[in-house]
């Protein structure tokens, strides 16, 4: 595109006062400064913009075009402009955010009354869709904030940490796991997995579990979480999950979780934004929800010696 704002800006104001001085006085440049800019703006488009009739410039047939035009743009330009610094002065907008768990979704609407209750102003917009792909999406700016235990180390990120979480054994009362205090890897050999889809992005499957040589009898891909706790209640199968998200089930002892390997399965958890979101008010207010009220521990450094890929599997 040859055209600029400024360009645009130069040609509303020479039609309205019909000379390149008294356009330079509203513009703050020289008629120097602007003559030169005219000319540029009809090298590019290769039509003269203005004829001089005595004192005055006029327009010709292509510069009433580009004026119209122009006048379109810079109205609009200025409502936007308007309308984003009502924004920030009323705590007014939009925030459009996806987890890149669907466990996370069960804890959210509760953080998001209380949000509600202090920016009653601003939608919050939960995209499901998008967990599949936060990063893709945050970069197409196409949502605001990703809750992710995938490190990120994108710079044009900015990166909050949370809180952490245990992802669990979960199975039975009848099941040979209830008697153990965790789970070895080489357990789950043989066993019925549940896991949410795909299994292609399931990081346990294939960043714990399959790169230890463990043979599954079977892989079943389940949708919703309440689902999965029936399946395994019903001795069906066993799957991995957040602690939080089966603790009162497990309370109640018709479900058991045990940790995966001695040392458990962790994972830190981030809210991942654009750079600039992260500076605005209603944003930082959220995240100070987030660390207050979501699952799991604050964030603490990792403890030494354990595996990177079992805190980060999902």
């Amino acid at each position: 595109m040859d055209l600029e704002i400024r360009h645009l800006r130069l040609v509303a104001a020479v039609a309205d006062v019909g000379s390149l001085t008294r356009a330079g006085d509203q513009l703050h440049l020289t008629q120097s400064a602007l003559s030169h800019q005219l000319r540029d703006i009809e090298s590019r488009l290769g039509a003269a913009l203005f004829l001089r009739v005595g004192k005055r410039l006029v327009l010709t047939p292509a510069g009433e075009r580009l004026l119209e035009s122009a006048r379109d743009v810079l109205s609009r330009l200025h409502q936007t402009e308007h309308a984003i610094r009502q924004m920030g002065q009323h705590h007014t907008g939009v925030l459009r955010l996806t987890t890149e768990c669907y466990t996370c979704y069960h804890w959210l609407p509760p953080l998001l009354m209380r949000f509600r209750s202090r920016f009653p102003r601003v939608a919050v917009r939960i995209d499901v869709e998008a967990t599949r792909r936060p990063i893709e999406m945050l970069l197409a700016g196409k949502i605001d904030l990703a809750l992710m235990s995938t490190p990120v180390r994108d710079r044009r990120l900015a990166v909050t940490p949370i809180f952490e979480d245990e992802q669990v054994v979960i199975a039975s009362p009848m099941h040979p796991f209830a008697q153990k205090t965790h789970v070895k890897v080489s357990d789950l050999n043989g066993q019925t997995l549940f896991l949410y889809p795909p299994k292609e992005d399931s990081r346990v499957l294939n960043e714990v579990l399959l790169p230890a040589g463990v043979a599954l009898e079977r892989i079943e891909e389940v949708q919703l979480t309440e689902a999965i706790i029936e399946l395994v209640r019903a001795g069906l199968g066993v799957s991995v999950i957040a602690r939080w998200a089966v603790q009162p089930i497990v309370g109640s002892g018709t479900l058991v979780a045990r940790p995966l390997t001695a040392r458990g399965l962790h994972r830190r958890w981030s809210a991942v934004m654009p750079k600039d979101l992260a500076k605005t008010d209603f944003v930082r207010e959220f995240l100070d929800l987030l660390i207050a009220h979501a699952p799991g521990q604050p964030v603490r450094p990792a403890a030494a010696g354990s595996a990177r890929v079992a805190r980060r599997a999902v």
